[in-house]
């Protein structure tokens, strides 16, 4: 009996061990399963390429790192790719003491010549620091691609005049990168009160060529003025993807920011601050560049805010304040009888306040090409002098000999121009020999500051287009008619006026 008993406890302990064996196989079978389904799931979300949103803990982890298991994805890859080449150069590190006195000239030079051989590396200009740096180009094409300039810090020009040589036409030099951002809080100051009480000045506008840094043989004995030749205090040249936000450019002796035949240009959050009265400062100037965008910048200096010269095309401007200064300008262009084409420039929601111009295109007589396509639109002026002209016989030396050939200038657009004048609400002065055509008001209404004192009336010389809608005040002096078949035929034959 006893011997049966056992016999049976055994064969009920072998059902027992059979039947929790094959629940334990369900459950496996049941989590792989749903691991699997995990799979797909993910795998359905990374849509638009297999990509998807990449997560991170709390503590900095991220996810794919904390999880039990070892699927690698696409993304982690590039997640760490990125972390190898985000080297970062510290310009402290290679000597630079930041003291706002000693030349930290070479320590730059040393901190981007290590970072120029690294893909998406960053030269980093520390906050809390002032640092004195002489003219220098920091130059492609042989650099990676993506180096970051992180600005903190502050940078100063030299003053005394042995730094500077002959002369040179900018002191900070950007030129043959591809995808190059500078960025930061930082401030580049130029300390151009020293250039500006100097005369004569040379004023290069025209320069198109690659007039790059070079190494400068400082004479010890070389005291005295400043040399006639004013720099720009940050130039790009010759480089595509360039993106500069967040800095504070402030007294260059000249321009302040410089775009010379460049591509696929962001300029946003950015700060120019100079005098009023300091000469030839322009805040942004744009030449030979295509494909820009400038917003959010905040500019006051002694002349332009924003100047476009030839060559230029596909620029967007929009919500920048201005003034002081002159007013965002296409021009001057047509010098020396030279060809400028300008064409899809479009200014909107802007501020200008005690400026000289508030919107303005002007060209000297005798060149040729053209201006077209233009929109001026949600222009709001305060106590601005001039807010809307067209000047085909620009000169800025008063002494300029009449010419037959001119820049063309057509497709011109106002709209929602409003606010306050101090002089003439618009002055349309355009060639005899080619008028101003398609220019389009639409929704104008500028007031005099000085209630009840005359000013003059607005004014228009071979000017055609169209009044869209009535305007404050009435400006009847735009013709309707087209110009003549004889000065049509001047712009589309010989002189060089198409682009």
């Amino acid at each position: 009996m006893r011997s049966f008993k056992l016999s049976n406890l055994a064969w009920i302990m072998l059902i027992a061990f059979s039947i929790w064996s094959s629940s334990l196989l369900e459950t496996c079978e049941a989590r792989r399963g749903k691991h699997h389904q995990w799979r797909k799931h993910r795998g359905a979300k990374r849509g638009n390429g297999g990509r998807h949103p990449h997560h991170h803990h709390p503590l900095g982890y991220s996810v794919s790192a904390l999880r039990s298991d070892n699927y690698i994805t696409e993304e982690d890859t590039e997640v760490s790719a990125a972390q190898k080449s985000g080297a970062v150069y510290n310009v402290l590190d290679y000597g630079a003491k930041g003291d706002g006195k000693a030349d930290d000239t070479k320590a730059f030079a040393a901190a981007w010549a290590a970072a120029c051989k690294v893909q998406a590396s960053t030269v980093t200009v520390p906050s809390g620091s002032v640092f004195l740096v002489k003219p220098i180009s920091f130059s492609g094409p042989n650099c990676q691609t993506d180096i970051v300039f992180q600005l903190d810090g502050k940078i100063i020009a030299p003053t005394g005049a042995a730094a500077w040589g002959s002369g040179l036409l900018q002191w900070l030099e950007f030129t043959k990168l591809q995808r190059l951002t500078i960025r930061g809080k930082g401030v580049i100051d130029g300390q151009g009160a020293v250039w500006w009480n100097d005369s004569p000045t040379y004023n290069p506008t025209d320069e198109t060529a690659d007039n790059s840094t070079e190494d400068l043989q400082t004479v010890d004995s070389y005291s005295g003025k400043m040399p006639s030749t004013k720099p720009t205090a940050l130039r790009f040249y010759g480089s595509n993807g360039v993106t500069v936000t967040g800095i504070t450019i402030q007294n260059s002796p000249q321009a302040h920011l410089k775009f010379d035949s460049c591509t696929n240009v962001q300029v946003s959050a950015v700060t120019v601050s100079s005098p009023g009265d300091s000469p030839n400062t322009d805040g942004i100037h744009l030449q030979n560049s295509q494909d820009v965008t400038i917003s959010g910048a905040s500019l006051a200096c002694g002349d332009d805010c924003i100047s476009i010269q030839t060559g230029c095309s596909n620029v967007f401007i929009h919500n920048v304040n201005c003034g002081p200064g002159h007013g965002v300008s296409i021009g001057g262009l047509g010098k020396d009888g030279t060809k400028a084409c300008v064409s899809n420039i479009t200014v909107r929601d802007v501020k200008l306040q005690n400026t000289l111009n508030g919107v303005r295109i002007k060209t000297w007589q005798g060149g040729s090409g053209s201006v077209k396509n233009v929109m001026f639109a949600n222009i709001q002026v305060s106590e601005v002098e001039f807010p809307i002209m067209i000047d085909q016989f620009y000169c800025d030396n008063g002494h300029c000999a009449n010419k037959t050939s001119a820049v063309a200038v057509s497709g011109i657009n106002y709209v929602n121009i409003q606010g306050t004048y101090t002089s003439k609400p618009a002055h349309f002065a355009c060639s005899d020999s080619i008028p101003c055509t398609g220019v389009s008001l639409d929704t104008i209404n500028l007031k005099s500051v000085q209630t009840g004192k005359h000013l003059y009336d607005p004014f228009c010389w071979e000017a055609y287009g169209d009044l869209k809608t009535n305007t404050v005040p009435p400006i009847d002096c735009l013709m309707k008619r087209k110009p003549s078949s004889s000065s049509s035929s001047i712009q589309s034959e010989g002189g060089g006026y198409s682009c």
